[in-house]
């Protein structure tokens, strides 16, 4: 089951009965890594090896993996046509046409870019799928994090889920009223301004909204704060949190010394 304000799938899995924390520490991990790791194949078999094996021990593959392309499908295909064509300093032209040569040394840097940002991608929407949002927060603020902080970066995070849901009731409240939404380009975009302009002032009035909604919670009061949810956090995923970020720096430093 599918939460509409979050990407969170919800499944008896061991990836989602891990520590929250550990999940966010191997998200960074992993993106670290595929940045700024050694090799050029590095990116792509963080994806292969862990991603998509995690993906799987998560049942969440199928998700984890339509969802991962359908976002950076769009992108990899701009990378690769203008970096194939007008990558400053190419020299090895693989094939001509018209006024246009492919050069070897542009489709090389569009397919590193291209998998870096497919880890990056894959990493976050692995968590995404894995964790609700609550669980993150709570977690966070049993570890000390600042609630002021802890709640950006659960917001952040549920920006897309919560604009795409809001877009489709908008979308489904313009079409019971006879609006247009499908159909030629042209009928599509002028559709556009009727569904842009209750999204955007309806996302002002949710941020007022929530705004109240924190200042009668107490949000920034100074006293420790309780919560009916208890993280489990076992010894053995502490030396794991570790264990990532001893690779993470093992990676990055071998490359500068290589």
């Amino acid at each position: 089951m599918q939460d509409k304000l979050s990407f969170y799938i919800h499944r008896d899995s061991p990836l989602h009965r891990l520590n929250p924390l550990t999940k966010l520490t191997l998200t960074f991990s992993l993106i670290l890594i595929g940045f700024l790791g050694p090799g050029y194949w590095t990116a792509t078999l963080i994806f292969v090896i862990i991603l998509l094996p995690l993906s799987l021990w998560g049942n969440i593959s199928g998700e984890f993996i339509r969802t991962t392309f359908r976002l950076i499908l769009p992108l990899t295909v701009f990378l690769f046509a203008m970096q194939s064509l007008f990558y400053p300093g190419g020299q090895t032209i693989l094939f001509r046409f018209w006024i246009f040569s492919i050069k070897l040394e542009g489709v090389q840097f569009a397919y590193l870019t291209a998998s870096r940002i497919m880890n990056m991608v894959g990493s976050f929407l692995l968590l995404l799928l894995s964790t609700h949002p609550s669980t993150l927060m709570t977690a966070l603020t049993q570890r000390g994090v600042s609630p002021s902080l802890t709640y950006i970066v659960v917001s952040t995070l549920q920006i897309l889920p919560q604009m795409r849901n809001k877009a489709n009731t908008i979308i489904d409240a313009q079409r019971s009223r006879g609006l247009e939404t499908q159909g030629s380009l042209r009928r599509r975009f002028s559709a556009l301004l009727p569904l842009v302009g209750p999204l955007v002032f309806g996302s002002l009035v949710d941020v007022e909204e929530r705004a109240i909604a924190l200042e009668a919670r107490a949000f920034k009061a100074k006293r420790s704060k309780t919560s009916l949810l208890q993280i489990p956090d076992p010894p053995g995923q502490n030396a794991l949190r570790l264990g990532l970020i001893i690779v993470t720096l093992l990676a990055i430093g071998s490359r500068f010394w290589l």
